[in-house]
C-alpha cells in the first residue's frame, strides 16, 4: 500500500483501518487495477431507492446545499448515500462532477467495499465511523485521483440511514473538510431526531450551559411515560451508553426526575433550564422542548397510540385478560410461581414487601399486580423513584396518599436521600403523615412497596441507607430472577407481541427464538419490550419476526464476546453464569439459515423468505463455511 501524502496526519489508527479495508477488498477478490464496472440502477430503481430513504433526503437537501456553499469551487462535489452504500444525490462543481462519472461516482451506483474497494464510503458504513480516504488509499486504482471524507448518518435509534461524502482531487485537499463533513451528518440527524419525535419531549442538555442550542448538545427524546424513545451521538457520547443501552434506560434511572415533573416544568416557554445530575454524579443543564399535542392542560404528557408499551403496561394488559394481577404474571416460570405463591398469602396482612432484581426484571409490574389483587385496587398506585427524588415531590406524594389511601411504590430505594429516609421511616413509625411546617395529620392509611436492584446491606454498611427503615421494610424480601434464568421466554415475548395492541400480531421465528435463547438479557424484560416493539415496526404488518427486523446492535452483541470486567452480577453481587463462547456475526448468521432450513425441511425458497435474503447469499454463506471448514 503507497504511504499517503506527507500533508496528511498518519495517524497508527488511521492507517489500521486503511490496512484492514484493503485485506477485506482482496478477501472479496478485487483486484487494485481493476477496472471499474459500470452497474448502475435502472431509473425505476434509483426513484425506488429514493422513495425509500425519502426522509433522508429531505433532511439531507438543505445540510447539503449549506456545505455546497462552503466548498464550491474546490473541484469537489457532495454525494448522499443510502445505507447499502448507493447513491442517491449529488451535487458540486461541474466539472469535477463529469470526472467523477467516469469512474461511476454518480446516483444509482453503489458503492459498498464489496463493490468499490477501499473508499470513503463504503469504509464508513462497514467501521460505521467517520473516515478519510486519501488518494493511493483507496484500493481500487482508478480512484487514486480522488480525496474522499465520509461520515455515516444514524437515526434516532442508533441504525446507520445512510452516509455523507465529500469527494475532490486529491490535491485541492484541506484538512477542514473532514470536520465540515462530520458537522454536517450531525445536522441531518439532528433534524431527523426533533422531526420523528415532535410529538415527544425532547431533553437537550450538556455540562456547559452555553453549549444547548449548539452542534455540541444531547438531544434524547422521551415518551410519555419516561422511557427514552431516540438519541443523537452527541447525548451517546456524553452519557457513555449505546444507543440500546440507552433506550433500556427511563428519566428516573437516568437522571431521577419523572416525566410529569419535566412537563410542568418546561409547560412554560420560559422555564428556566434545569440542573440535574447522572447516576455517576456528572452535573447536565438539561432544557426542553414542547411541541404538538404533548402540550395539553397541565403540561401532563397524553396517551399516545403508537408508544412502546413498558413491562408494567404488558402486566396490566395481561391482568385485564385473566381478571387477576398476580395470575397474569404467571406464564410458565416455576421461579415466577413460587413469588406469586407467597404474594398470594400475605396480601392485605399489614406485611412490608421488598422486591429485588436486576433493572428491567419487573419489579414495577409486580407491585401494580399486588395493588391490583389488594384490596386497594380502587385507590391510586403512586410510582416514585428514589434516585434525585425532590423533598416537595415525595412529600405531596405521602400527604395526597393519606388522604385517600392506596399503594406508594419506591423504585430503587436504596438511592433515596437520607433525609427522605428519615421522613418515610418517621411516617412509618407514627402511622400518620403531617406535611411539614403544617398542622394538619392525615393516617398513614397506604401500603409501601420497596424495590432496588442492588445490596440494601451493603449500603447499610456504607452509611448510606438506615438499618433502622431497612427492617421497616422488610416484612417479605422476593428477588426476580433475571430473564436469562426464566423457563417461559417464549410465553413472555408473546406476551410482548400481544400487548402491541395490533389486531394481527406477529409470531417471532424459529431462528430469532433460538438467538434470544443464547443472549443473556442485560436488560431484561424492558430490553426484550424495546426489541420486539422496534422489531414489529420494522416487519410492517409480516407474518414472522426474522433476523432482518432484529436492531443491528442486538445481532452484533450476539455475534461479540461479553467483557470480563461486564460479568453481570446478581443483586447479592454473586456472578451470573458464564457466556458461552462467542462467536463471529458470519458464523451466527450461516448458524441461523441452517436452523431455517432445518425447521423448514431444507426448502431454500421458503428459508429465503422467511429470513429476508436472497436464495444466492444462503448458497454462498453455506459453501463459504464449508470451504473455509466452518461449522
Amino acid at each position: 500500500m503507497t504511504t499517503p501524502n506527507r500533508d496528511l496526519p498518519a495517524l497508527p489508527s488511521h492507517m489500521e483501518l486503511i490496512r484492514q479495508s484493503h485485506g477485506r477488498s482482496a478477501a472479496l477478490g478485487l483486484s487494485r487495477g481493476e477496472r471499474l464496472a459500470f452497474g448502475p440502477m435502472m431509473r425505476s430503481d434509483l426513484a425506488g431507492a429514493r422513495d425509500r430513504n425519502q426522509r433522508l433526503c429531505m433532511h439531507a437537501a438543505p445540510v447539503m446545499q449549506a456545505l455546497f456553499e462552503q466548498i464550491a469551487g474546490t473541484e469537489s462535489m457532495i454525494v448522499l448515500t443510502d445505507a447499502h452504500g448507493t447513491i442517491l444525490h449529488s451535487v458540486g462543481d461541474d466539472d469535477f462532477l463529469a470526472r467523477a462519472t467516469k469512474v461511476a461516482l454518480a446516483p444509482g451506483e453503489n458503492w459498498a467495499e464489496h463493490a468499490k474497494g477501499t473508499n470513503a464510503i463504503g469504509t464508513a458504513l462497514f467501521e460505521e465511523k467517520p473516515i478519510l480516504v486519501h488518494a493511493h488509499e483507496h484500493y481500487i486504482r482508478a480512484n487514486s485521483f480522488l480525496t474522499c471524507s465520509a461520515a455515516p448518518i444514524f437515526d434516532p435509534r442508533g441504525q446507520v440511514l445512510g452516509v455523507l461524502d465529500v469527494t475532490g482531487d486529491h490535491r485541492g485537499y484541506h484538512q477542514h473538510t473532514m470536520g465540515l463533513v462530520r458537522m454536517s451528518a450531525r445536522m441531518i440527524e439532528n433534524h431527523s431526531l426533533c422531526a420523528d419525535h415532535r410529538q415527544h419531549l425532547r431533553l437537550h442538555f450538556h455540562s456547559r450551559p452555553e453549549c444547548i442550542g449548539t452542534l455540541l448538545e444531547g438531544i434524547v427524546a422521551v415518551a410519555p411515560d419516561g422511557q427514552i424513545v431516540g438519541a443523537n451521538r452527541s447525548a451517546l457520547d456524553q452519557l457513555g451508553l449505546s444507543a440500546g443501552a440507552l433506550r433500556a434506560q427511563s428519566l428516573t434511572s437516568l437522571l431521577g426526575i419523572s416525566a410529569a415533573v419535566l412537563y410542568d416544568h418546561f409547560r412554560t416557554p420560559l422555564a428556566a433550564p434545569l440542573r440535574l445530575s447522572l447516576p455517576t454524579g456528572q452535573p447536565l443543564c438539561v432544557s426542553a422542548r414542547l411541541e404538538g399535542p404533548a402540550q395539553a392542560a397541565g403540561g401532563r404528557p397524553p396517551p399516545t397510540a403508537a408508544a412502546e408499551p413498558p413491562p408494567a403496561a404488558i402486566a396490566e394488559s395481561a391482568a385485564a385478560a385473566h381478571g387477576s394481577g398476580l395470575q397474569a404474571l404467571c406464564t410458565g416460570d416455576p421461579q415466577i410461581e413460587l413469588l406469586v405463591g407467597k404474594l398470594r398469602r400475605v396480601i392485605d396482612r399489614d406485611i412490608a414487601l421488598l422486591i429485588l432484581g436486576e433493572t428491567g426484571t419487573g419489579k414495577e409490574a409486580v407491585a401494580r399486580a399486588i395493588h391490583q389483587d389488594s384490596a386497594r385496587a380502587a385507590l391510586p398506585f403512586v410510582a416514585v423513584h428514589g434516585a434525585g427524588l425532590l423533598e416537595a415531590q415525595f412529600e405531596a406524594e405521602l400527604f395526597g396518599l393519606a388522604d385517600g389511601g392506596g399503594t406508594l411504590f419506591l423504585d430503587e430505594i436504596g438511592d433515596l436521600p437520607l433525609a427522605l429516609q428519615g421522613r418515610l421511616l418517621r411516617v412509618l413509625q407514627a402511622r400518620s403523615v403531617a406535611p411539614l411546617g403544617g398542622a394538619r395529620a392525615g393516617a398513614a392509611g397506604f401500603a409501601v412497596i420497596g424495590a432496588s436492584q442492588g445490596n440494601l446491606r451493603e449500603r447499610i454498611h456504607r452509611h448510606e441507607f438506615r438499618e433502622d427503615l431497612y427492617h421497616h421494610l422488610n416484612g417479605l424480601t422476593l428477588r426476580l430472577p433475571p430473564l436469562r434464568e426464566r423457563s417461559d421466554l417464549d410465553a413472555v415475548a408473546h406476551r410482548i407481541l400481544l400487548a402491541q395492541g395490533l389486531a394481527d400480531p406477529p409470531s417471532i421465528s424459529p431462528p430469532v427464538m433460538a438467538l434470544f435463547r443464547h443472549y443473556r438479557w442485560p436488560g431484561n424484560i424492558r430490553q426484550l419490550v424495546n426489541l420486539l416493539h422496534t422489531a414489529t415496526v420494522v416487519a410492517g404488518g409480516a407474518r414472522w419476526i426474522t433476523t432482518n427486523h432484529l436492531s443491528d446492535d442486538f445481532l452484533e452483541e450476539m455475534a461479540s464476546p461479553a467483557p470480563a470486567a461486564l460479568t453481570p452480577h446478581d443483586a447479592s453481587g454473586t456472578p451470573a453464569p458464564a457466556r458461552r463462547p462467542a462467536r463471529t456475526l458470519d458464523e451466527a448468521q450461516t448458524d441461523l439459515i441452517r436452523s431455517t432450513l432445518q425447521s423448514l425441511g431444507g426448502n431454500i425458497s421458503a428459508a429465503s423468505k422467511q429470513l429476508g435474503i436472497s436464495r444466492n447469499t444462503i448458497y454462498r454463506k453455506l459453501r463459504w463455511n464449508a470451504a473455509a471448514g466452518g461449522p
